[in-house]
């Protein structure tokens, strides 16, 4: 038998893809059977689950996760279930079970199940499809699974055995929005996370991660963007993006709001499409700080990669790389959902 704590703790290929159930993404938790003593919302809710050993309520000990009532029917296959929409399709690559300060009371084993339904009621859906078999999780961990090979996702179903509680559930995976919709938006924003944009490599994240510069809606404080280290020596911090496919950006927005006295002096861009030869979007440009810049690029190109340069260092709150899929950007996109 695999040791519990050893499956628990086995790492997947996607942990770099975005999680696209979080909420501030867009996800949902839209049912769940029970939430006698942590609501179910709590699931996706962005950043570290956190505890507080003084905090009672009126339920019991306060949780920052989803929890359970003690189960008494003796049904070795009686389980809680939340139900999941997220942020938009995607391929589902992998999923985390956080378990974190659920030390004696979190589920033996879970399962994870998808469902794509764009319009219906999932709580009586039957076409479910596995993610991740039934599988035992440690207490008090994140347990990453990867996820077993199919087709896009609207839905994601925890099936947690018997009862318990769980603090966040993750889901990692490429965004497979509808070709159609993107048509008929015409300008869209190629870096959206929620699209499928995704940071690939960055110089340094010290204060803040650089995925945050992908997330929808602008960011409320410093503490949304994407910060550095101040640079001592030589050179200068960078971002790398994948963007959800293939385009030819016409507008780029470099946002520093927030950033008063840590903005970068000065920013550049480039991009490839697939043949690693980065070529200049924008020349190095001088950036002012606490501003929503709006450049317009001359000739643009299909690019499928986009490098943000930062000089020497600083914040930034938000990318936005307004743009059109290509031909072939489309038809990547709809494979996707095949």
């Amino acid at each position: 038998m695999t040791d519990v704590t050893e499956l628990a703790r086995a790492p997947f290929s996607a942990a770099d893809l975005p999680d696209l159930a979080r909420r501030d993404l867009g996800g949902a938790v839209v049912w769940a059977n029970d939430e006698a003593f942590a609501a179910r919302q709590n699931l996706i809710t962005p950043g570290p689950s956190v505890f507080d050993p003084a905090v009672f309520g009126p339920n019991g000990k306060v949780y920052d996760g989803w929890e359970t009532r003690r189960r008494r029917d003796g049904d070795p296959d009686a389980c809680d279930v939340a139900i999941v929409r997220l942020a938009t399709p995607a391929i589902v690559r992998g999923v985390v079970i956080d378990t974190a300060w659920f030390r004696g009371n979190y589920p033996p084993t879970a399962a994870v199940d998808g469902l794509f339904l764009p319009d219906g009621d999932p709580v009586a859906a039957q076409d479910w499809f596995p993610l991740v078999e039934r599988s035992p999780l440690a207490g008090d961990t994140a347990n990453s699974f990867a996820a077993a090979e199919a087709g896009p996702a609207t839905h994601v179903r925890l099936r947690i055995f018997p009862d318990g509680g769980v603090a966040r559930l993750r889901v990692h995976g490429e965004a497979a929005p509808d070709p159609a919709v993107l048509t008929a938006l015409g300008t869209v924003d190629l870096a959206a996370m929620e699209l499928g944009g995704r940071v690939t490599d960055c110089s340094n994240r010290f204060y803040g991660s650089a995925a945050n510069l992908l997330l929808p809606g602008p960011a409320r404080s410093m503490g949304e963007g994407w910060e550095t280290a101040r640079r001592r020596g030589e050179g200068n911090d960078w971002v790398e993006i994948a963007l959800a496919t293939e385009g030819m950006i016409h507008v780029a927005e470099l946002d520093t709001s927030w950033f008063l006295h840590n903005a970068p002096g000065a920013a550049q861009l480039s991009g490839h499409s697939g043949d690693g030869a980065w070529r200049p979007l924008l020349p190095r440009t001088p950036l002012t700080p606490d501003t929503r810049h709006r450049f317009v690029l001359g000739d643009p190109k299909p690019v499928t990669h986009v490098r943000l340069d930062a000089y020497p260092d600083g914040g930034m709150a938000r990318l936005r790389l307004h743009g059109r899929p290509t031909p072939d950007g489309l038809a990547a996109l709809a494979s996707r959902r095949r």
